[in-house]
């Protein structure tokens, strides 16, 4: 069993790691994605939560109380995570292709499915740009292969303008050696709603949406790597960040054997969960069950949490009452893909 069970949660902030410059350019940055938020109610408490993580797909199955004798209508909003642009050496993992709803984001009101309100922002700094990239004919979010197609299409007058008002930034240059532009903005994204809780009853909400997976070809982790000079801070951040056991490192070797190369063709998978967003309802979550599962026997995994116990041969299971998240989740898997 590789998932340690430590007292106090022991997970790290969310910068990111700064990867060896031999991983840079295979490696996909996971994004930090949570569950719903809502405005700040002691009406409304959470009876229990249900959090599943796989490297496919996360679901949340909430259940809430409006414990007042009047109905309360609170704003229930599902924010995604702010994307900049403007880093152009770092390649994000966006697991769907809907340029607005780009982890496939869906949701259930008692078993209902409903439907948000979007709202797509282009901000430059502390300045919202969003018109001047929409009247360009440009998506807020610029991403994929036809990045270059897209800014090429634009007129002179436009493309030269958005060059002038910062908007777009030198990226290099293209296979004739010609000068390339890319976008400057960063990208905010959320989904809302207003969702009225009836006097004295509990309301069911849960959503789902795709798993946005930090993805490298390998894994500094191999013992031929991480005995490397220099290696000892990145190592030490990764056992604060997944709360690496010893075990963990004995079942790593056996898979991956002890040659530079890395011939068991092991890949590195990371998931960050934001747990502790959006605790704004009345008291604690008087029931949390959160299920952790790897999709593959001969995966490895860790991550940071209480009560952690083994429920399946792929997945792991940790049930905690009166649970205030106070820490987010950091979920490393190893193996296979």
């Amino acid at each position: 069993m590789v998932v340690k069970n430590l007292g106090p949660l022991i997970l790290a902030s969310l910068l990111l790691v700064p990867w060896p410059l031999a991983f840079a350019n295979d490696s996909a940055v996971e994004l930090a994605v949570g569950g719903v938020t809502f405005t700040q109610s002691q009406d409304v408490s959470m009876e229990e939560e249900v959090l599943t993580i796989t490297p496919e797909i996360v679901t949340v199955r909430y259940r809430f109380l409006n414990q007042t004798q009047a109905p309360v209508t609170l704003t229930v909003g599902f924010p995604l995570p702010e994307l900049d642009l403007s880093e152009q050496d770092v390649l994000y993992a966006i697991p769907g292709s809907d340029p607005v709803n780009f982890v496939d984001f869906k949701t259930k009101v008692d078993g209902k499915a409903i439907k948000f309100d979007v709202v797509q922002k282009a901000r430059l700094g502390a300045k919202d740009v969003t018109a001047a990239i929409r009247g360009a004919g440009l998506p807020i979010l610029l991403f994929g292969a036809d990045v270059q197609a897209r800014i090429a299409a634009l007129t002179p007058d436009v493309h030269d303008g958005l060059i002038k008002d910062g908007l777009l930034i030198p990226a290099g240059s293209n296979e004739k050696g010609e000068q390339i532009f890319g976008p400057a903005w960063s990208v905010l994204t959320y989904f809302t709603r207003k969702q009225v809780f009836p006097a004295g009853q509990t309301v069911t909400v849960e959503h789902r949406y795709k798993t946005s997976l930090g993805a490298s070809q390998d894994t500094i982790l191999r013992k031929a790597l991480r005995n490397s000079d220099g290696m000892a801070e990145m190592l030490d951040r990764y056992r604060k960040d997944y709360c690496l056991p010893d075990d963990f490192f004995g079942g790593l070797d056996k898979l991956a054997g002890g040659d530079p190369a890395n011939n068991a063709g092991l890949q590195e998978r990371r998931i960050d969960y934001v747990l502790k967003t959006g605790a704004n309802w009345a008291g604690p979550i008087k029931s949390f069950r959160l299920v952790v599962d790897k999709g593959r026997v001969d995966r490895l995994v860790s991550f940071c949490f209480d009560n952690v116990k083994k429920i399946s041969p792929t997945a792991f299971e940790a049930s905690l009452e009166n649970f205030v998240p106070t820490r987010d989740l950091k979920i490393l898997l190893i193996g296979k893909y």
